[in-house]
């Protein structure tokens, strides 16, 4: 596992982000830490060199993807990953569009990072043997249109055919990792 000497770490969650950028620290990376997009872009403007990025994709009203073209753009040799609590495959696939990667979900762990920061995109062996469940291809899908209509409501339960009250009432309930897990 190679450890970067340089982090640039986006994350909104104080304590999350003081956990990261220590346990981070402890393998010998010099963490950057930024809490809104703003912080980070100014920080992004004050480095001489970086190695890797992990950003978290929902940064209360902003999104984390939008900091990869400005990164790649400055240090077009970093390593980028996105991080989230609401994983889904429309996302990673926006997110490695855009230029990142590798996309986890939370909680990971520094191992979990520096894994998937030395991973190589076209690993297949990161794949799943089994095809997903039921539950995750509905949330998968809701997640999809949800994101094709910027986050509104309305127009997502529209475009889905149900009402906006049953499309809320359906996000609320996010499914476990044990609910992904193939029957």
């Amino acid at each position: 596992m190679t450890v970067p000497a340089s982090l640039l770490l986006l994350e909104d969650d104080d304590i999350l982000g003081r956990q990261t950028q220590r346990a981070l620290a402890r393998h010998g990376c010099q963490v950057h830490w930024a809490t809104d997009l703003a912080a980070a872009r100014r920080l992004l403007a004050t480095l001489p060199a970086l190695d890797a990025a992990v950003l978290d994709q929902n940064l209360g009203a902003d999104n984390g993807l939008d900091l990869i073209a400005p990164l790649l753009a400055r240090f077009p040799e970093c390593r980028v990953i996105v991080l989230t609590g609401y994983g889904s495959i429309a996302a990673a696939v926006a997110a490695t569009r855009r230029g990142a990667r590798n996309y986890l979900t939370k909680p990971a762990d520094a191992n979990d990072i520096l894994d998937a920061l030395a991973r190589d995109p076209g690993d297949l062996e990161a794949l799943p043997d089994a095809p997903p469940s039921l539950q995750r291809l509905e949330w998968e899908h809701i997640q999809r249109v949800l994101d094709a209509h910027q986050g509104n409501i309305s127009r997502a339960a529209d475009a889905l055919g149900i009402h906006r009250r049953t499309l809320q009432r359906r996000l609320k309930k996010r499914p476990s990792p044990k609910h992904f897990e193939r029957d």
